[in-house]
């Protein structure tokens, strides 16, 4: 399979992703799938520009994304799929992605959600999305960066309720 990861982080491509997660993980593309940012030029071109040098970077919608990776396109490639909602995730694999685990990186806070750690806040939906993935058999793990402890991310959610 050509997915060799998978995170949720609202910032998409930035610092952590691009240099620490992409060099970790010796990815060759990232996968942003995102209905609102598939299209919308400026924020696609913000992206290109934040993929390092030599990674290839596809900005998805959920269909597309969905059509294109179980139609076996990325085949061969080491792909970095990020999204900023776990919701995504879940449409995915109602469309027949297959996700092993998932990585949670940052969900700022704002008013209404729950805080469950220092970069990771979630609303009642979210906490409601992730519990459909752990049921589905995902994996979910919650680590910053790379050289961070990974921890259980349905255990830390569940210390937080």
């Amino acid at each position: 399979m050509a997915i060799i990861a998978v995170r949720i982080d609202d910032r998409l491509i930035h610092g952590q992703v691009a240099a620490l997660w992409t060099n970790t993980l010796g990815a060759t593309r990232i996968m942003v799938v995102d209905d609102k940012v598939a299209t919308n030029d400026v924020q696609k071109m913000s992206l290109k520009i934040a993929t390092p040098n030599g990674v290839a970077l596809s900005v998805l919608s959920i269909d597309k994304a969905a059509e294109r990776i179980t139609a076996g396109a990325y085949e061969g490639q080491r792909v970095f799929l990020v999204a900023r909602k776990p919701g995504v995730l879940n449409k995915l694999i109602d469309k027949g992605v297959e996700l092993k685990e998932i990585n949670v990186g940052n969900m700022p806070y704002e008013q209404g959600k729950i805080k469950v750690a220092n970069t990771v806040s979630v609303t009642q939906e979210e906490i409601e999305d992730f519990e459909k993935l752990q049921a589905k058999g995902v994996a979910i793990s919650i680590q910053l960066t790379p050289s961070d402890p990974r921890k259980d991310f349905m255990e830390v959610l569940k210390e937080a309720k």
